[in-house]
Formats: structure tokens, C-alpha cells, sequence
């Protein structure tokens, strides 16, 4: 029996493997941070055979509320994605399976690997409406790549997407994919509409070397992207500091930040009502983008979510607030869940990549509901 992590967004350490029926695991930290959440690893062992694996010491990991009533994802192929049933104790969370191939992988939420994220921005590219754009170079050396999509003109809208902010929260990039599916869709009327009132600028992974390294939260040198928008530095957080800057030059009319939520088993958005500038009009177009969303999907609803920022109040480090009140625009922070949207429920693939990408394409027909009045 063999447990290995070394490969792209590998993260596991093994406390203790003597027999299948005692496994015992940790989860290393982001480098440089106290943050642990993400796993992914491989076992090599007797198929046929149970057995019980426990993930320890989680009621110091960063979000100990997202291990109850969440279930592992594994896979056989590293395409499919379906949910093992575990049991969280407040501290362990205890998991069995017995394998049916001799080698099975495991992760937080089902990866979205480094080679997937060139195919994207390369197939994407192949689109006449599409130009790949290199922004500059991560601490590690990565490429910061950013996907125009449409021909700027004189009232055209510039809407921002970006995903991943935090890398482990892999859902989002799988969101980027069904969105960019449906808007390079030639066939697909919403997209050519759209692309008739708007330039999409979409950062499908704001940090690759977290992404790599088999982080959950922060770039390589353990920063939290999503809390340095107000001064960023090429020195602590460039993939911000170069996004912003192209923003600054094109302008913002719309804005979703793309991530994940380990604890609310939902779909669902926070806005911006707490940044000093929030008005009537940002309140109206706020409920316009929701309601649509809403008849649109069951996979959105609106009951569960954050708690409102006070007015005034909002915290304007994270990029939603930061772009909200920078350019007086509609500016989303869209959250989907690491265990499943509970309204309605899959209990063998639980909330997955396929949904995600539905999700993408969901949403942008929901800016099309928007896009006359941003």
C-alpha cells in the first residue's frame, strides 16, 4: 500500500499507514500560512479490500465547520468526480471505501489542473472574438493570463469575471469553463448579443502557483489574494497588482468574483452593500441580477448566504468591495458549495465539475438580463 501526493496540487501527509483498516492523515498548511483545508492524493493498493482512512488534528484547519456533513471526492479516471461518505467527529473525519482498481485518487473538490486551465485559454483563443493576453509573472514564475473576449467599441460594456483567487477552491474554474463555453458559442444567441453590448475580460485562475502548489486559500508566499486589492505589490501579490491595473486602463461595468464556500451547502452571492458609494441604483441592479438568476436555475437561491455588510462598513481589501466602489459598478462575489447546493441535492456526485459548468452558463444569461442597465 502506497499513499502519494507528489504531483500538481498533491497536499497530504501521511501520520501513519500500516495496515487498509488504519490510515491516518494530516493536512499540511499553505506554505507560509496557518491555512489548511485542501488534500489531494493518490493510493496504490489491494483492490477489493476496505479501507478506512482518517484525516486528523481538523478542528485547527481553517474552516473546521466545512468537514460536517461533507463527503470526499474520488476518482478512478481523473474525470469522473463522486462522493464517499465520511463522518466528522469535530476534530477526525473518518472515511472507508473499498477500491475497485488498484490505484484511486482523493481530493477536497475535484482538481482543475494546470494543463486543463492552457487548454482553456488555448481552445478559448481559437475563437475569431477571443485574444490570450499574458499580464506578467507570478512569485513562481507563472503566467498571469487574461481572455478578451469581443471587439472594444464606443458604449460597449467592459465586464470583468475572474476565478480562483483562492486555489483550491477549484469549483470556479470549472464555472469559468461553462461560461466561456457558452459565450464562444456561436450558435448561442445570448453570447451573440452580449458580444453585440460587451467586452468580457475573464481571468479564469487569478492564482496558479497556489493552484499548483496544492494551496486552499493563498499565492506562494502565503498571501490572500482576495484581501489585497486596496495596495497590492508586484513584491506580495502581482496576480492582483496586474489584474488591477488593466482594470484601472479599461474600466469596470460589471464584476463577478468566482469562488467557493467551504461551510454553506448553497449557491449564492454577496454583494456590495457596505462600500461607501452604495446606492438605489447598485441596490436595484443587485435584486435584477438575483432575480433573473433565480428563474433561470434552481441551482441559485437567496435565503442562505453571508450577513449583510453595514453601511459603510464593507471591507475593501476583498476585490468585490474594492471594485464596487472604484468604479460604481455591479460587483459580485458568486459562491458555490464544496458539499452540495442543498435545495437540490445529488447524493452520489454531491455539488461537481458537471454543475459548476451549468452554473457558468447559467449566469451569463443572467447578465444578459442586466447588461442594459450596468
Amino acid at each position: 500500500m502506497k499513499i502519494f501526493s507528489n504531483f500538481e496540487s498533491g497536499n497530504i501527509h501521511v501520520v501513519k499507514a500500516e495496515s487498509p483498516e488504519n490510515i491516518q492523515l494530516t493536512i499540511p498548511a499553505d506554505n507560509q500560512s496557518d491555512i489548511a483545508q485542501w488534500f489531494h492524493f493518490r493510493l496504490e493498493s489491494q483492490p477489493q479490500v476496505q479501507h478506512q482512512f482518517q484525516i486528523n488534528k481538523l478542528a485547527k484547519s481553517a474552516y473546521p465547520e466545512g468537514w460536517q456533513d461533507y463527503d470526499v471526492v474520488a476518482s478512478y479516471d481523473r474525470e469522473e468526480w463522486f462522493r464517499i461518505p465520511a463522518e466528522f467527529d469535530g476534530d477526525t473525519l473518518t472515511f472507508k471505501v473499498i477500491p475497485e482498481h488498484g490505484s484511486m485518487y482523493f481530493a477536497y473538490f475535484a482538481p482543475y489542473s494546470y494543463d486543463r486551465h492552457q487548454d482553456l485559454l488555448h481552445q478559448a483563443q481559437m475563437h475569431f472574438h477571443c485574444q490570450l493576453e499574458t499580464l506578467g509573472q507570478t512569485l513562481d514564475g507563472n503566467d498571469m493570463s487574461l481572455l478578451t473576449i469581443g471587439e472594444p467599441a464606443e458604449g460597449k460594456k467592459n465586464i470583468w469575471i475572474i476565478g480562483r483567487q483562492h486555489p483550491g477552491e477549484t469549483m470556479a474554474e470549472w464555472f469559468i469553463e461553462g461560461l466561456l463555453q457558452r459565450l464562444l458559442d456561436d450558435t448561442d444567441t445570448v453570447a451573440r448579443a452580449l458580444l453585440d453590448k460587451a467586452v468580457f475580460r475573464v481571468v479564469p485562475n487569478m492564482n496558479p502557483d497556489g493552484s499548483i502548489r496544492g494551496h486552499l486559500r493563498t499565492n506562494a508566499i502565503g498571501v490572500n489574494l482576495n484581501r489585497e486589492w486596496q495596495t497590492p505589490s508586484m513584491e506580495k501579490s502581482p496576480e492582483v497588482f496586474l489584474v488591477r491595473e488593466r482594470m484601472l486602463e479599461t474600466g469596470v461595468d460589471m464584476f463577478l468574483d468566482i469562488h467557493g464556500d467551504e461551510a454553506i451547502p448553497f449557491n449564492f452571492v454577496a454583494g456590495s452593500e457596505g462600500i461607501p458609494s452604495y446606492d438605489k441604483r447598485l441596490a436595484s441592479l443587485e435584486n435584477a441580477f438575483k432575480q433573473a438568476l433565480l428563474t433561470i436555475t434552481p441551482e441559485f437561491q437567496d435565503e442562505h448566504g453571508y450577513d449583510k455588510d453595514e453601511p459603510g462598513k464593507a471591507n475593501l481589501t476583498i476585490g468585490s468591495s474594492w471594485v464596487g466602489e472604484q468604479f460604481k459598478c455591479l460587483s459580485y462575489t458568486v459562491e458555490m458549495p464544496f458539499k452540495d447546493h442543498n435545495n437540490q441535492p445529488d447524493e452520489f456526485y454531491g455539488w461537481s465539475p458537471e454543475r459548476s459548468v451549468a452554473f457558468g452558463q447559467d449566469v451569463l444569461a443572467a447578465v444578459w438580463a442586466v447588461v442594459d442597465e450596468i
